[in-house]
């Protein structure tokens, strides 16, 4: 899945690795395809529409789910966003189908079809652990998210609606495993993110500065968009 400027994201992930000398590697996997473990430092899993969801959340649950559960316990980072934050859960319930999600983190999610989507731009203070950060993007879904109670979400929402539009909450994060509603894209609106998913990624300790005038411009006018 990936019409929600996905392609995006990863271009941004391999400019600032080509840039500072370090090796990428980009590979697909489409339904089928079975993924190997060990071979990522990074796992991505973009949004779609519900067709897709549909034919990706069985492809996961059946061909994907023990490598990613694995990947994850290796601490590999997994970014999954918007469709695929909703499957990285224990289920996505669509009226009377419910899609079976991988279970990386204890959230499920709802589709309220008496309810307006949650659309508009988004600000949320992002709890990295060893730093915040101010994410801003745009999110448009129909589908609520409920967190376990031993989840925490991705940050906490400053503008916008979040994973349910009522606890304030955004996304998730459990370790190196991150799921958000964030899209439009996300990482070119927030190097410093994407800065922090190359580094946890790596192992890197530090990553060398690089000349990010534009990419702060382009920050700077997403946070001016949702009116922080």
């Amino acid at each position: 899945m990936n019409i929600y400027a996905d392609r995006g994201n990863l271009l941004v992930l391999e400019r600032r690795c080509t840039w500072r000398g370090m090796g990428f590697e980009l590979s697909t996997a489409t339904l089928g395809d079975r993924v190997d473990p060990d071979a990522h430092d990074l796992f991505y899993l973009g949004g779609g529409q519900d067709r897709d969801q549909r034919l990706c959340a069985r492809d996961l649950v059946e061909v994907k789910r023990d490598a990613l559960h694995e990947a994850a316990a290796r601490q590999a980072v997994i970014l999954a966003v918007c469709g695929g934050y909703q499957l990285l859960g224990t289920s996505y319930a669509m009226g009377e189908e419910e899609l079976p999600g991988i279970g990386l983190v204890d959230a499920r999610t709802e589709r309220e079809d008496d309810s307006p989507r949650l659309i508009g731009n988004v600000a949320i203070e992002a709890d990295l652990g060893s730093q915040s950060l101010l994410l801003a993007g745009f999110e448009n879904h129909g589908g609520r998210t409920y967190l376990g109670p031993d989840e925490r979400p991705l940050g906490r929402v400053i503008r916008g609606h979040g994973n349910n539009g009522h606890d304030r909450g955004e996304g998730v994060r459990r370790g190196t495993v991150i799921g958000t509603y964030l899209h439009g894209p996300l990482l070119p609106k927030n190097t410093d993110f994407a800065d922090w998913l190359i580094a946890t990624a790596t192992g890197a300790r530090a990553l060398e500065p690089l000349d990010d005038e534009l990419e702060r411009a382009a920050h700077r006018e997403a946070e001016h968009a949702v009116g922080v």
